[in-house]
């Protein structure tokens, strides 16, 4: 398994201000990193770190263990602020989402994850959720298919994979990664094939969004850490598809936004709920890029929410 290295680390914590008494959230724990940068800034503060996958939730206790300040949760973000609330923790200083897959998730072959490796096919980040890839590739009609993989993995050849799997698993489930790559790549034309990137890198992707519902509850479980987030308090975001990273862009604009109906005479004496730290999405440096992949599509958007 390769190392966990965490992306935009430096430009993350710097951008959250990091206050040694205050109370912080990492809300997608994974390998603990950007958590142990943050717990190492801290003296009486805290920090909470919240992981659907029990996995995740015990390694990054290992790797933390010796600071006393940190708490691990095992529950999805989108439940957090109920979770903080159980144990009186009502606002917090800062909050940190790494959105997607954890490295480690990626590197481990029984997980399904990945089309590098051959497993059953599962892509579940909460092992003890219902739905998995399989029931998704076996199951779901055509147009769904279709509609997975041209939402969420912007496949342009979604219906024809579709059709093609459709095909196949009339004959005889699907039950394996390199089983459906194979599929996917059947359905690809051959210069499609020829180009640069993995054939099956978009329908895998789209797959494990619909599995895990990683964009129906995004907004809503931002939101709610905004809620959740002290006056001053500051909310950093890391992307890595332009999926999740269009929902976070617009939603940030909406709420650092008065709107002002064309024609009023006035400026309304309004204050939006927040403010962007980042008017500019950041982006990993050349040294960052060279020593980790996974950063290369990393997109970091930070605010702040107003003392009203």
């Amino acid at each position: 398994m390769e190392k966990h290295i965490p992306v935009l680390l430096n430009e993350t914590i710097e951008l959250l201000n990091i206050n040694k008494n205050c109370i912080y959230v990492d809300m997608t724990l994974g390998g603990g990193g950007h958590s142990e940068a943050i717990l190492s800034l801290l003296d009486k503060g805290k920090l909470y770190g919240f992981d659907q996958d029990i996995f995740a939730i015990e390694k990054a206790s290992e790797r933390l263990k010796t600071y006393k300040n940190f708490k691990a949760i095992n529950a999805n973000f989108y439940n957090a602020k109920e979770k903080l609330a159980e144990i009186g923790v009502d606002e917090v200083d800062g909050i940190i989402f790494d959105l997607g897959v954890s490295s480690f998730q990626f590197d481990m072959p029984e997980r399904g994850f990945s089309y590098r490796f051959d497993a059953p096919l599962d892509m579940r980040m909460d092992q003890q959720a219902n739905l998995a890839a399989y029931h998704v590739v076996n199951n779901y009609s055509f147009e769904d298919l279709i509609k997975i993989f041209f939402e969420y993995g912007e496949e342009k050849f979604a219906r024809l994979i579709a059709k093609n799997i459709i095909k196949h698993r009339t004959l005889k489930p699907i039950k394996t990664t390199f089983e459906l790559v194979d599929i996917i790549k059947e359905a690809m034309p051959n210069k499609e094939l020829n180009k640069k990137g993995h054939p099956a890198k978009k329908v895998f992707q789209a797959i494990r969004i619909e599995v895990n519902q990683e964009l129906e509850i995004l907004e809503e479980s931002l939101i709610k850490a905004i809620d959740l987030l002290k006056p001053n308090g500051r909310l950093a975001v890391i992307t890595f598809h332009s999926l999740e990273d269009r929902i976070v862009k617009q939603l940030f604009k909406r709420l650092s936004t008065i709107e002002i109906p064309k024609g009023l005479a006035i400026i309304p004496d309004e204050t939006p709920l927040i403010n962007l730290v980042t008017r500019k999405v950041v982006t990993a440096q050349e040294t960052e890029l060279s020593d980790n992949n996974r950063a290369h599509s990393a997109k970091l958007r930070v605010i702040e929410k107003n003392d009203k």
